[in-house]
């Protein structure tokens, strides 16, 4: 009888594991699927938002650079005229301002000269894409530049920009063609960017234009322009039916798009059968083998993250060190806005001659204090030598100016127990303030900029001690 009850009590506590494991695993597995589904949410919209933000900066600031680059062209025929009809002067004069083509158009709006006499009798009414830059006959004032658009004659993407010379006797136009710019923008077609995003196995991300229901971006890129016409928009979990299979769905309406995530309902339910058996089969053991597991895996993690912090971290200073610096170093991008600071101590060989190297520590340790008062928001800093630091700025790289202000008054402000004050000469360089050729070209100058600073700072302190030496 006693055996019968154990065996009863141990069936029934089998039974109710396996219930409340199988309760657990779909109250995990959904609140996962959901917390996982608005995090890609998240980023599929940030991406779209930043791509669409992107795009028009830079179409405007190339459109203001074309219609400069008109005026200019104009100001030079104004000044040599006789190159107004010499097709191979003005040739060299594209060639000069870097566009493709020059067009000068009389006040009918007819192209009467320029470089390319394959268009000459073309006029705006010629076209869509000429007619574009009618009202410049209205109004002698006005400059324009169109967005990319198929020329007239051969239908290839250009931008043209358009200016009324200076005497208002004639137009003058620009024709470029925008490789790069086509290029960005291709590569930011949501087609592209959602194709490229990872997703775990069974979850799929769609953007689907809430007009026309065609999917316009799918990490599955066979399913980009088919209809999706089962999803409304609910920061809910929906159960819906996708090419034949049982999903989950959370999706969100964003401007012009809805944005869905979907995940099969299978790829949990496997995992979950497997699961159930295990604790079946195992139970009596699951709570040791849990801790032994769990300690494992705790204890792995906890070197790894040791052994990550300390390969990556200046013992004394606790900043990054040079092999983070490198490696850091190794992923910015030029075309990214950031600021790069070179740093370094001056007086330490004077502290730890004079005062000993707990004075030397103490300045480093302060020095490295200071810059992550002011800079630890806004982005790294780095010891890659004794004295020598270096901070890479990537956030509100704007507001450098006042940055390097809250820095100056917490370097002004100091005093330790073996130094009254501490003083660092520091360069700065900013990624977007001429055209660089690499990463260590921006570093050698701010070093340059540094050592500058460094030179009148001895200079003044040598003024300083011959003065007082003289008193």
């Amino acid at each position: 009888m006693r055996k019968r009850k154990i065996l009863i009590l141990s069936i029934t506590i089998v039974a109710v594991a396996l219930i409340l494991e199988t309760c657990i695993l779909k109250y995990v597995n959904d609140k996962n699927a959901q917390t996982t589904s608005n995090v890609l949410l998240d980023r599929v919209i940030s991406v779209i938002d930043k791509n669409e933000s992107s795009e028009s900066e830079f179409v405007k600031s190339l459109k203001d650079d074309y219609i400069v680059r008109a005026k200019a062209i104009s100001y030079i025929v104004d000044a040599k005229p006789e190159v107004e009809y010499d097709v191979d002067e003005l040739q060299k004069i594209a060639g000069l301002m870097s566009v493709d083509e020059i067009h000068f158009i009389d006040d009918t709006g007819t192209i009467y000269s320029g470089s390319l006499p394959k268009y000459f009798g073309y006029s705006f009414d010629s076209g869509e894409q000429m007619a574009f830059f009618k009202q410049m006959l209205n109004n002698y004032d006005l400059t324009l530049c169109q967005d990319v658009t198929p020329n007239t004659a051969e239908a290839k993407e250009m931008m043209y920009a358009i200016t009324w010379n200076e005497s208002k006797t004639h137009m003058i136009q620009v024709g470029i063609t925008p490789k790069r710019l086509l290029k960005e923008l291709k590569q930011n077609q949501i087609s592209n960017v959602v194709a490229d995003m990872p997703v775990y196995k069974g979850m799929e991300i769609f953007v689907v234009n809430t007009t026309t229901k065609k999917i316009e971006g799918a990490t599955n890129r066979t399913k980009i322009g088919n209809t999706l016409t089962n999803v409304n928009a609910s920061s809910k979990m929906q159960r819906i039916v996708l090419d034949h299979k049982k999903c989950k769905c959370i999706s969100r309406k964003h401007g012009n798009y809805l944005v869905a995530v979907t995940m099969e309902e299978s790829v949990n339910s496997s995992s979950n059968i497997v699961a159930i058996l295990i604790v079946g089969i195992y139970l009596t053991l699951a709570s040791c083998l849990l801790v032994l597991m769990l300690s494992r895996v705790l204890k792995e993690k906890y070197e790894k993250e040791k052994y990550m912090y300390t390969s990556n971290t200046d013992e004394l200073t606790k900043c990054f060190n040079r092999r983070a610096y490198d490696s850091d170093m190794e992923k910015l991008d030029l075309n990214t806005k950031w600021a790069y600071i070179s740093l370094d101590l001056n007086g330490l060989k004077k502290a730890n001659d004079t005062l000993g190297h707990s004075a030397g520590d103490e300045l480093i340790c302060a020095a490295s204090n200071c810059m992550k008062f002011a800079f630890a928001s806004y982005g790294k800093i780095y010891r890659i030598g004794g004295d020598e630091f270096v901070v890479l700025i990537q956030e509100s790289v704007s507001n450098i100016d006042s940055i390097l202000q809250v820095f100056d008054t917490t370097i002004h402000d100091w005093h330790g127990k073996y130094s009254d004050s501490i003083s660092i000469s520091y360069g700065v360089v900013q990624s977007c303030e001429q055209s660089f050729d690499s990463v260590q070209e921006i570093s050698k100058l701010a070093d340059e900029r540094m050592y500058k600073s460094k030179s009148e700072y001895y200079n003044i302190s040598d003024n300083d001690l011959r003065r007082s030496h003289n008193e």
